[in-house]
Formats: C-alpha cells, sequence, structure tokens
C-alpha cells in the first residue's frame, strides 16, 4: 500500500498525513507545472505569444481528457468555470411542470438542491427530499420514491458527508420507466472511481475539477445528454459559438454539440492544470486507484475495530465507497477532533458532526496509522 504517485509531487506529505481530497484536493507537480508555465510563459504576455486559435485549443485538449475520464465522447462534454454553472441552469433546461416533482436527498451537497428549491419558491415545481439513511441502501430508498409524477432525480454520486454510493444504471433504469430525468453530481467521485456517463445513460453528469481529478478552482467538467445538449443554453455565453472568435453580435449562434454550454473566457491556468491532472491519473488507471483506497479503508476499519470510533456504513455495505468514510464515536466532537488531528499533522474535515476521511493515490498505509494513532489519543 504504498503511495501510486510520487509523493515528492506533494510536498505538504512531508510533514503531514493529508486525508481531505475531498475539500480542497492537494495538486500534484505536473498540474502545478501546468498551471506556473502558463502564467509565466504565456498568460503574463497577453497575445503577445497566444493567438485566438491558441485561446480555443485550451477547451479542446481539456475535452478530451474529460470525455477520457468520465466515459464519454467530446462531444457530450461542456467546460464550465464552475460545477454551479451548469447546476443553476437545470432548472430551466430541463422542463418541469408545476405539478411536478423533483426528487432530491435532504443531506445532499447544496449546489445540487438549491437551484430546484428556488424553482419551488417561484411555484415550478413540488420538491420531495428522502434521506441517508445507514440502515437502508439508499438506491432503493430513491427508487421506492419515484412516482409517475416525478419529472427529475438530482443527486451525488458519491455524498460528500457520508461517502455513500449510489447505483446509476439501477436509477437510471427507475427514472426511466416513470419518465423521469437523472441528474448526478460525481464531483466526490471522478478521478477516485470509474465514471461511465455513456453506459449510465444518464441525462447530466457534472464534476468540478479540484478534487481528485487535480485541478486547480476555475474549472469543471459536465457531460449532456444529445436531447439535452442540442437545446439551446438557458444563459448562453460568447464562447459556445462554432466559432467564438466571429464576433457577430446580431445572431445567436450555437456549437453543434456540448461545446455551445461553455460560457466565456476563463482560467486558462486552471485548464492547463486540470488537464495536467487527468492526465496523470488516466496513466495510473481508475481501477487501480479505487483498488488502493479500498485497501486502505479495510486498513483503517480494522485498526479501529478496537475502537469507539466507527464508519457510518459498514465498508462491505455495497452503498460505501472506498474512498471517503465518516467516522463517529459516541461523546466526540468531531469538529473538536479535527482539530485536534490538524495540531498533530493529520488533515480531515468534520462533515455532518462526523470526521471525514478522504484517501487519494498519493496517501500510504503510514498515513492511515498516523490517523488512528491521533483518534486512540483523543
Amino acid at each position: 500500500m504504498q503511495s501510486l504517485l510520487p509523493r515528492s509531487d506533494y510536498p505538504a506529505l512531508e510533514t503531514v498525513a493529508y486525508l481531505n481530497q475531498a475539500s480542497l484536493g492537494m495538486m500534484g507537480q505536473p498540474a502545478v507545472d501546468a498551471l506556473k508555465t502558463f502564467v509565466e510563459t504565456t498568460g503574463r504576455h497577453g497575445n503577445l505569444l497566444m493567438t485566438d486559435e491558441d485561446e480555443v485549443s485550451y477547451y479542446e485538449n481539456l475535452r478530451q481528457q474529460g470525455a477520457s475520464i468520465l466515459g464519454s465522447s467530446p462531444d457530450q462534454v461542456a467546460i464550465l468555470s464552475g460545477a454551479s454553472e451548469l447546476f443553476g441552469q437545470l432548472p430551466y433546461l430541463i422542463p418541469v411542470r408545476p405539478d411536478q416533482t423533483v426528487l432530491l436527498l435532504s443531506s445532499d451537497f447544496p449546489a445540487i438542491t438549491r437551484p430546484w428549491l428556488r424553482l419551488q419558491q417561484m411555484g415550478g415545481c413540488t420538491i420531495q427530499f428522502v434521506d441517508d439513511d445507514p440502515s437502508k441502501d439508499l438506491t432503493d430508498v430513491l427508487c421506492d420514491s419515484l412516482t409517475d409524477q416525478t419529472a427529475v432525480l438530482a443527486i451525488s454520486y458519491v455524498q460528500y458527508d457520508t461517502g455513500t454510493r449510489i447505483d446509476p444504471i439501477k436509477l437510471r433504469q427507475a427514472t426511466q420507466a416513470v419518465g423521469a430525468k437523472l441528474v448526478l453530481d460525481v464531483t466526490q467521485a471522478a478521478g477516485a472511481l470509474k465514471i461511465s456517463a455513456d453506459a449510465w445513460h444518464t441525462d447530466v453528469v457534472i464534476s468540478s475539477g479540484y478534487k481528485w481529478l487535480g485541478g486547480h478552482g476555475g474549472a469543471a467538467l459536465a457531460v449532456l445528454a444529445p436531447d439535452l445538449y442540442q437545446q439551446p443554453p438557458p444563459l448562453p455565453g460568447w464562447m459556445g459559438a462554432p466559432d467564438p472568435f466571429d464576433f457577430d453580435a446580431t445572431r445567436l449562434t450555437l456549437a453543434p454539440d456540448a461545446r455551445r454550454y461553455t460560457q466565456s473566457t476563463m482560467s486558462y491556468g486552471s485548464l492547463a492544470a486540470l488537464t495536467a491532472g487527468i492526465e496523470e491519473l488516466l496513466k495510473i488507471g481508475l481501477k487501480p486507484i479505487e483498488a488502493h483506497a479500498r485497501a486502505l479503508a479495510d486498513e483503517l476499519i480494522e485498526k479501529l475495530s478496537d475502537t469507539e470510533w466507527s464508519a457510518f456504513r459498514p465498508i462491505t455495505d455495497p452503498c460505501a465507497s472506498p474512498h471517503i468514510i465518516s467516522l463517529a464515536a459516541e461523546g466526540k466532537d468531531a469538529a473538536e477532533a479535527v482539530k485536534y488531528l490538524h495540531a498533530n499533522g493529520v488533515v480531515c474535515s468534520s462533515r455532518g458532526g462526523r470526521i471525514r476521511v478522504s484517501l487519494a493515490p498519493y496517501n500510504t498505509l503510514a498515513d492511515v496509522e498516523r490517523l488512528v494513532d491521533g483518534l486512540r489519543n483523543l
């Protein structure tokens, strides 16, 4: 259980056990180099060293890599400045009648739920929430909650606070049976687990680029089904044209594929960094990355088996993800525990009243053992 990536690419690992990729993920040296190279050799010089064609190429390079990591074709991939950029448009892109329901998870990440809550405020739909109950299979709960009145099911593939994972294929079959759209946020899974947007037949898959994908803020990816990307974006921008540098302000011209959802000039350094980060992951492969996380998670749970700390779901639960482990202990304050761990060189997060441990390819057994020692010493 050695690191799958050179730990020297992550200087902070010399002093800390970083188990917090689910928050602001650390960037590897190749991504940092790509970001610095753009800023130092190109970006700081304006158009002196970058043509209009060069500008467009930053999007296209990322589009190809994004298609590979998300299991899609490049024509379905949109480049975004952030996941919320598209989440906020979905209530106006997907037709929902006022008498229809949008099915959501009560503890999901707010970027997914708030656009639909706003639509409900305007009288455009009714929200139905379900809960993430560790005693129940979340996919089954969602399937049982679908009705003929359900227009949309929007949910994270992996829950940011508990690590609970749903079954996209089973959900797709269930949503198709009632005529509902399926929207998946894979931000807490892309780069850690295999994503198969085409095989899942989802309507929308969205991912931020700064966690396991290894990029910096300011870039995100989305995969849209053809019936959605062929529609005009609710908020079209100038970069979504077939030729963005054909500056005709009198016509709405849109690219024939998901490029039409890219709005504007972006942080090209962030695009370059994300492209480099994905390249590193593809070299390793998603199966070895998932297996690495699972091996570390197994060790973590085994080493904590004689303590009061336990996972939100057993690691053997089909709904449990291998790379996000949510720990709790009766009488222990998670927020205070996280502060104590941080002071002792172990970095993780407090989410939902529990300690969230997130495992990345650069982690080793020594990182897990350092966490266990810290929890024992509380």
